[in-house]
C-alpha cells in the first residue's frame, strides 16, 4: 500500500529537522566541513529521504525496511550531535533541542511501524 510521504507526519518533522541540522551546522569549523558536517548532513538528509522513498513502495513490509533505515540514521545523527557538543561545536541548549527532537521523531517512527499492516 503506498502512502503519500508530503501528508506523514514522520516526513514533515524529518524535514524540520534536516533545516535544523543545516542552520546549526553552518557555524562548524572550516576543518570539519568534509568530516562531521558532511556526516550529520548526510545523516539528516538520509532519514527524510527514506521515510520519502519507502513510501512508493507497493508493501508495506517494503515500507518498513526504508522505516528501519531512518531509525539508523535517527542514532547514527544522535551520536554525531553528541560528539558535536563534546567538541564544543555546539551549545548545550542547541544539543538538547536537536536530540529532543530525533528522540520524538524515533517515538513516532516506531509507532507508525507498529500501526503498519505487514
Amino acid at each position: 500500500m503506498k502512502h503519500n510521504f508530503k501528508h506523514l507526519n514522520i516526513w514533515k518533522l524529518s524535514i524540520e529537522l534536516a533545516d535544523e541540522i543545516y542552520i546549526v551546522t553552518d557555524s562548524f569549523p572550516k576543518n570539519e566541513e568534509f568530516g562531521l558536517k558532511s556526516q550529520i548532513r548526510r545523516c539528516t538528509v538520509s532519514v527524510a529521504s527514506n521515510i520519502a522513498e519507502g513510501s512508493s513502495r507497493s508493501s508495506n513490509k517494503d515500507f518498513n525496511r526504508f522505516l528501519e533505515i531512518s531509525l539508523g540514521s535517527l542514532y547514527e545523527l544522535q551520536t554525531q550531535i553528541i560528539i558535536s557538543s563534546n567538541r564544543n561545536y555546539l551549545e548545550i541548549s542547541k544539543t538538547e533541542k536537536i536530540e529532543n527532537k530525533i528522540t520524538e521523531l524515533q517515538r513516532m517512527i516506531s509507532g507508525f511501524q507498529k500501526n503498519l499492516t505487514l
